[in-house]
């Protein structure tokens, strides 16, 4: 007997600005409507944006990623009200396919204004870039990137429930806390997102009085936090589950930034494969999952479906506490993996890749991320490790050095600085 069609429950108009729809948000506030409402159990698929809210073309320049505006990135699809979800639950969140729109099959990589985003190698490479890929089947390859090819870990970089009064003016308190803390030696976007009005979204169905109390008091969406938000876990592809607490009636989950791959560390800040895409969904209930089972930040179980390359076929790059100054830190692991994807990207170089499309390509490609070692002092040691198949020649060491590839186009700038 054939099965019931899955329905849609939030659509998305692609050629329309998304603060023009419903069912859309770009703040995590207790206040935010529910748009619609499932069943535990029940199947249903939920079509988004891509993280930038539709302002990134498929063009060859970068005048897009000049233009915008950080401030309404993450546009998110939701929220869903769940029956019977209440506050201290685990919502269980199974993730059964997502696909990008059969008319829409591209993505994007880029590198953003430093002066309005936290890239890891912004310092290095301050310059706003882009790379298109485009998507054939499961794999991509990029026109400004050329000879890689890739199996996508389709996968939302970001799901979460809403939080309470609670627990969001924890968020906020303990982030100003930081920046403040800072404030002597970091300008404030590169230490945390706090509330800011500029580019705030919260549904079309909201009133005006409502929607400057959201825009004024919400938490903006840049990091994990215990809800969930946006943790960029390449793995939690197609048949993967979350267990995600929840913090007020209905749960109030909320799904986008979804990514056709992504490394481990998403290293360039808008650095997956960004697309617009659709997900099936099935949402499920533990009731008093958090204090039962002492779960009080998200858990996941990642899907079947992955990319195989043979163990032996990782060229795997080590990272150590020692900055590139000579600098000795102290257990310092993110020193450790800067320094693992500074010596990737100098190793990729030598192919005649420039050190943007190396940054670019390891920020999207399926690459493999270690702690190796974090007790050993003063090093933590870090491996990095990418799938040498992933090219159309050969990557591994050899006497003599690496061979050249000839013309290895670029990645595409703004038009005009």
């Amino acid at each position: 007997m054939a099965k019931d069609p899955i329905s849609t429950i939030i659509k998305v108009d692609l050629k329309k600005p998304y603060h023009e729809q419903p069912g859309l948000h770009t703040r995590w506030h207790p206040e935010i409507p529910f748009y619609c409402k499932v069943k535990p159990g029940e199947v249903f698929k939920v079509e988004c944006f891509d993280s930038s809210g539709g302002q990134v073309f498929n063009t060859d320049d970068a005048d897009d990623i000049k233009n915008v505006n950080p401030m309404g990135i993450h546009c998110l699809s939701g929220p869903i009200e769940v029956e019977g979800a209440e506050p201290g639950d685990l919502l269980i969140v199974e993730i059964q396919d997502v696909q990008p729109f059969p008319d829409e099959p591209w993505g994007y990589t880029a590198i953003m204004d430093p002066a309005k985003s936290s890239a890891f190698l912004g310092d290095i490479y301050p310059n706003m870039q882009k790379a298109i890929w485009d998507f054939n089947g499961i794999f991509a390859s990029s026109r400004h990137i050329p000879h890689v090819k890739f199996p996508g870990f389709i996968h939302p970089g970001i799901i979460g429930t809403l939080p309470s009064y609670e627990m969001m003016n924890i968020w906020k308190e303990r982030e100003s806390k930081l920046v403040d803390f800072h404030a002597s030696i970091n300008t404030p976007h590169t230490v945390a997102a706090l509330p800011n009005p500029d580019g705030a979204y919260a549904g079309q169905d909201v009133s005006a009085e409502l929607a400057k109390k959201i825009a004024e008091e919400g938490v903006r969406t840049v990091p994990p936090r215990e809800h969930g938000g946006n943790i960029d876990i390449k793995n939690l592809s197609r048949g993967a589950k979350a267990y995600l607490p929840v913090y007020v009636k209905g749960a109030g989950f909320s799904v986008g930034d979804i990514h056709f791959s992504e490394g481990d560390g998403e290293i360039s800040f808008c650095g997956a494969i960004e697309m617009h895409g659709i997900i099936t969904l099935k949402l499920g209930l533990i009731k008093n999952g958090m204090k039962d089972l002492s779960i009080y930040n998200p858990v996941f179980l990642p899907g079947p479906v992955e990319a195989h390359y043979g163990p032996s076929r990782y060229l795997t790059f080590q990272g150590i506490s020692v900055d590139e100054s000579g600098k000795q830190h102290f257990l310092d692991a993110k020193v450790a993996f800067r320094q693992a994807v500074l010596n990737a990207i100098e190793y990729l170089k030598k192919f005649g890749y420039s050190g943007e499309q190396a940054y670019l390509l390891l920020s999207a490609a399926p690459v493999e991320t270690h702690i190796s070692s974090i007790v050993d002092i003063p090093n933590s040691c870090v491996s990095y490790s990418i799938p040498a198949d992933i090219f159309d020649f050969d990557i591994m060491p050899k006497e003599g050095g690496p061979t050249p590839q000839g013309d290895m186009g670029s990645t595409v700038f703004p038009t005009s600085k």
